[in-house]
């Protein structure tokens, strides 16, 4: 499940899209939320949707929820680079495309 990267992470990846993860900082591009950027809280493959912090609807019952939305309509803006085999695979990929 990938989303596309902000301009300023395609230049510095030379790459389009990459696989969206909790962590990453992502902003809404199209719909209710427009505009709005938050972290990812969930993936859920399941129903292929994201689910982002701050962005949620009141249920009738009076509780928050939080709004799924499809990846292709966010923009991964900050990478969570936490994880040391995406860190190392990210470096590889650009390191063969500037070969």
């Amino acid at each position: 499940m990938s989303a596309h990267l902000s301009k300023e992470l395609r230049e510095k990846y030379k790459r389009r899209s990459l696989p969206i993860r909790k962590g990453d900082e992502v902003k809404i591009n199209v719909g209710e939320y427009k505009g709005k950027t938050g972290k990812v809280l969930r993936v859920g493959l399941k129903k292929y949707k994201v689910y982002v912090e701050g962005i949620t609807r009141k249920k009738t019952v009076g509780t928050e929820a939080l709004v799924p939305i499809h990846p292709s309509n966010l923009t991964i803006i900050n990478l969570d680079l936490s994880d040391k085999r995406r860190l190392e695979k990210l470096e590889k990929k650009l390191k063969s495309k500037s070969e």
